[in-house]
Formats: C-alpha cells, structure tokens, sequence
C-alpha cells in the first residue's frame, strides 16, 4: 500500500510537475468560459478548478486524472443560478457532493460494465468534436494573424517533441509565443478579453440559504443531475485514461472523490466540477502519470492568479486554441471510421447516435444513457425471434422465450395444424427467463388442450423449472 502510494505521488516527479504547469495554463480559459456559460464571476470557475484538482489530487481513484469547472457542469447549472442565485448553487455543490459520495458507497461503477463499446467511441468521439467546436470562437473570422497564430502553435506542438523530451511541448509553445505576441505588439485575443481575474484566495463560506425543505425541494433536482452528469464523465473519462496508460483505477474511490472535492468547492465559493477528458488527455501527454500532476495543476493555476495574474491575462487565445486543437485530434478515434464500415450495423448506428445526441445537446450523460437504452434495445430485438423446429410430434424450440418472444412463439402454436394428441415442447435450445415466458407456455398449453392435444414439455434447464415453480408451476411440465 505504501509503495503504491509512494509511486502514485513521487513516481514520476518531473514529468508530473511540467504536465501540472501545462495543464494549469490551459485550464484559464477553459474555466472562465464555463463560468460564462453558466452565468457566474469568472472566479467561480477558476476557484472551483482550484479546489476540485487540489482536493482530488488526495482523494481521488485514478492517478494523472484532472477534475475542474466543466461545460456540462455549467450547462445544468443555468436555470438554478438564473431562477435562484449564486448562494443556492454553492448549496447545490455540496449536495452534488453528497450525493456523489453515497452513489460511491453503493458501488456505481458497477454500472461501467453496462456500457457497450460502441457507446464510448461515441463519447470520445463527441468530446473531440465538442471541445473542438468550443474553440472556434476564438480563431474563426477573427483575424489572418489568429490563424497564423494557431498554425505555429500546431506545428511547435508536434515537431518538438522530436527534437525536445525533458519540456512539454505545449509548454513550450505558450511561453515562446506569449512573449512573441507581447514584443511584437499584434492584435491578438488574449485570457484576459474573457473576463477579470482577482488576485484573492477562495475563503471558506457558509451558503446564505435556508436550511429548510423548500430549499431541499429547489436545490436537489439540481444536485441529482449535476452528480450524474459528473459520474457518467469522470468514469468515462477515467477509462480513457486507464486505456491511455495501462494502468487500472478506482472507480467507486473515484466517485468518492469526487463527492469530496464537490463539497469542499461548495464551501469554498466554487461551481460543482468534475473529470475532464480534455486536460486529463493534455496530462497524459505531456507526461503526467501520478496524482503529483493532479496536484501541481490546482496549485500552479492558484499561483498564476496570485502572483502571475498580470502576466496570464495577456496569454494569446490562438495558442491555447492550438493546444486544444492538439487534444481533439489526439482525443478523436481516427479507427471510428472503419468501424462504422466493418461493424455490425446496429453497433453502428448506436456509436453515430451517441456522437449526434451529445454534440446536439452538449450534453455527455445524455448521449450515453440514450446510446445504453438503443443499445439494449437493439440487443432485445436481436434475442427476440424464437424459431421451432418440427420434428414428427416434438417441436423444438431455439431462442430466448421471454416478454419480447412470447408473441412469435404462442403464434407458431395458433396457426400450426397438429394431427397428433400428445406433443412435446422440447427446450434443448432455449431458456424461459420471465413471468411472460411462463404465461406464453401455459398460453400454448391452454390453446392444444381446447383442440384436445396434450403438452409435454422436456429437457428444462434448472433457471426455467426454477422459473416456473417460482410462478405457479405447469401442469405437463417434466
């Protein structure tokens, strides 16, 4: 435990620490324009991205990974802050928190496994094009030196790391052209045209709300969605990080972390947080691998507030732009697009139904509960056609006989014309998995025995007797 510990923490130090500086930069802009979005001070965002990685750093189930103020976040937060105001949104997070440390009890993860591929090359895929489409504010129709801008930082960020391993390249890239863009004197957009930094540290409050259950009833819908949405991202994006490193992680501690690091943001004046793909992805690259990086992240974009506040506002955005172009294209799985073409049709359309809901929404949990729910059903329809074959009086059944089968099967029966008086239903190759498979087997034998034939039903595996016994037995079945 101790040497796990030991390796999480001072593993890979250097790398950790350069990845946690990258990271801290190009966590600003990100912050404040989720900030924005959900009608908030700029400083709201970057508090609770301060919070939320420092916090996580400690109590987190996956090492390397970065939590902060994100989009989806921001998109369920808008009618709360606009209908009822700041102090019920720092209530808000700390019952996000709560709540997400019981569903961390309850072992969610376990719910991981109900996610089919097809549904997490949609979400990354939808993450790609969403953290893409949030950039093109800022160098689309702007100006030719933005481009131009954009362009050496893509091309910085893919040569040098050829040339130079000890500094991240996006490190590189943003030092070399901020002072560029400052002695040149260009017209460029900077950190500081998204909104104003205060230089202060976040301080502990108490939100200024009623502890009444008017104020359960309004906060927690809120609450409820923002600890989903938040689950549903940092999981998904803790397997991507997994995937990325080889490593495995905690899922459910994750979960529990992420309760943690929600109420100490809520307390500390912050919006609720959560994983995010697209810094976790700039860490992994860079060389963050251990929980030193999470850390240095939160504590770096504390002290460029602070201290470099002066200096991080005049940070060019078609940089930052660049370096995000750099984690879409590294984020989007280029092999998605064979797959649509080699896999099965409906795993298909499931991954484009995914990647459509998401970017249509903005909204990550939603694209993935809608992916799960056509995936099952798709996989329903699939078991859901019952074959039997006639064999003299023995008719064999193939299939699942359960509420999605028992139309076909009890139709088979109906219309079929059988001289004999005694048949046997032979269940070989099938299974009765529910009260409706039960129902349509006694159906059948309703059915025979007005036309005078007698049912025998053979070769029941134990989970049907079983099944049949639980509701009420058959009077023929052997």
């Amino acid at each position: 435990m101790m040497q796990s510990l030991k390796q999480q923490w001072f593993g890979n130090i250097r790398g950790d620490i350069l990845s946690g500086i990258v990271v801290a930069l190009a966590l600003i802009p990100e912050a404040i324009a989720f900030s924005i979005i959900a009608g908030v001070d700029p400083m709201i965002g970057l508090y609770a991205s301060f919070t939320m990685a420092l916090i996580i750093a400690f109590a987190g189930g996956r090492p390397g990974m970065i939590s902060a103020a994100t989009g989806a976040m921001a998109l369920v937060m808008v009618p709360l802050v606009r209908d009822y105001g700041l102090e019920y949104l720092f209530a808000a997070t700390i019952l996000t928190g709560i709540i997400q440390i019981i569903f961390g009890i309850l072992k969610i993860a376990k719910l991981m496994k109900f996610i089919p591929n097809a549904v997490m090359i949609g979400f990354v895929n939808s993450l790609a094009i969403l953290i893409f489409l949030a950039q093109v504010p800022h160098f689309i129709g702007i100006s030719t030196i933005t481009y131009v801008f954009v362009a050496i930082t893509l091309v910085l960020v893919y040569t040098l790391p050829r040339f130079i391993k000890v500094i991240p390249a996006p490190l590189i890239a943003i030092i070399t052209l901020t002072v560029i863009a400052i002695f040149s004197d260009v017209e460029l957009r900077t950190i500081g045209d998204l909104g104003t930094i205060t230089q202060t540290l976040p301080s502990f409050i108490l939100p200024k709300v009623p502890l009444s259950l008017e104020t359960l009833q309004i906060i927690f819908p809120f609450s409820l969605s923002l600890a989903i949405v938040g689950l549903v991202e940092s999981l998904l994006t803790s397997q991507i990080v997994d995937d990325m490193t080889g490593t495995e992680s905690n899922k459910n501690g994750e979960a529990r972390g992420q309760g943690i690091a929600n109420i100490v943001t809520g307390f500390f004046g912050g919006m609720a947080g959560c994983a995010m793909i697209g810094q976790s992805v700039i860490n992994v690259k860079s060389g963050g691998r251990g929980r030193l990086s999470t850390l240095v992240a939160g504590l770096f974009l504390m002290f460029l507030i602070l201290v470099l506040g002066d200096l991080v506002v005049k940070i060019p955005m078609p940089v930052l732009v660049g370096i995000m172009i750099m984690v879409c294209i590294g984020t989007f799985d280029w092999s998605s697009f064979k797959y649509l073409v080699k896999a099965p049709r409906a795993d298909a359309i499931v991954m484009l139904t995914t990647v459509i809901i998401v970017v249509w929404t903005h909204n990550l949990s939603i694209g993935v509960i809608s992916g799960v729910i056509l995936s099952a059903i798709f996989f329903v329809v699939k078991i859901s056609t019952v074959k039997i074959q006639q064999e003299g009086n023995r008719f064999i059944v193939e299939g699942q006989l359960f509420f999605a089968s028992t139309e076909g099967f009890i139709k088979y029966f109906k219309n079929i014309d059988i001289q004999s008086k005694t048949i046997q239903i032979d269940f070989s190759n099938s299974r009765i998995w529910d009260d409706s498979g039960v129902g349509a087997l006694l159906k059948v034998e309703e059915l025979l025995g007005d036309k005078g034939i007698t049912v025998e039903v053979i070769e029941l595996d134990s989970p049907s007797k079983k099944v049949i016994a639980k509701l009420g037995g058959m009077s023929s079945s052997h």
